[in-house]
């Protein structure tokens, strides 16, 4: 039992990343499920047993990768000298752009999906992040903490840009 258990946990996770690989790379309204179970060695009534729709198995992607952001943030801001802490971060994010792409064009291209579900997990992903970047420049004493919030997320999301379109000057210091 605990076997199957595991195969199925197994399965769940190499549905939602072959799902993170063909949403970033031919978009939510183009992937197809059947491409989702092509990647992950399945078959498509498979992945239906896990995700009853394409926005469900989105959604799961969505929380992995939000989930990643969050917890390398929040390791970041137990360990990081108040000093460091944004430029750990800053590097904490770069790391995250360069070992899970995908995951960062996923959330790029959801920011434009209007299904009410999906701008619910975009929008509570956002304020996750905002809130504990926001929360941890307020501990550390850096100045106008509201503002450099902003400047970090707007640079983060500019890094994204130049990352999509290979643009790397836009990302120089």
């Amino acid at each position: 039992m605990a076997r199957d258990a595991s195969t199925s946990v197994n399965r769940r996770t190499d549905i939602i990343s072959a799902a993170i690989e063909v949403f970033a790379e031919t978009g939510y309204y183009r992937a197809t499920t059947a491409q989702v179970a092509q990647r992950a060695h399945i078959s498509q009534p498979y992945v239906f047993r896990f995700f009853s729709t394409k926005e469900a198995l989105l959604l799961a992607a969505l929380e992995v990768s939000w989930s990643r952001m969050i917890e390398s943030f929040q390791q970041v801001v137990k360990s990081a000298s108040p000093e460091r802490l944004e430029a750990e971060l800053i590097t904490e994010y770069e790391k995250i752009m360069e070992n899970h792409r995908n995951e960062i064009l996923l959330q790029m291209q959801s920011q434009t999906i209007q299904e009410e579900a999906i701008q619910e997990a975009m929008r509570n992903g956002f304020r996750e992040v905002r809130q504990i970047v926001l929360q941890a420049f307020r501990e550390a004493g850096i100045p106008h903490p509201e503002e450099r919030t902003m400047l970090f997320l707007a640079r983060g999301m500019l890094c994204n840009v130049a990352d999509a379109i290979s643009l790397p000057e836009l990302k120089e210091r």
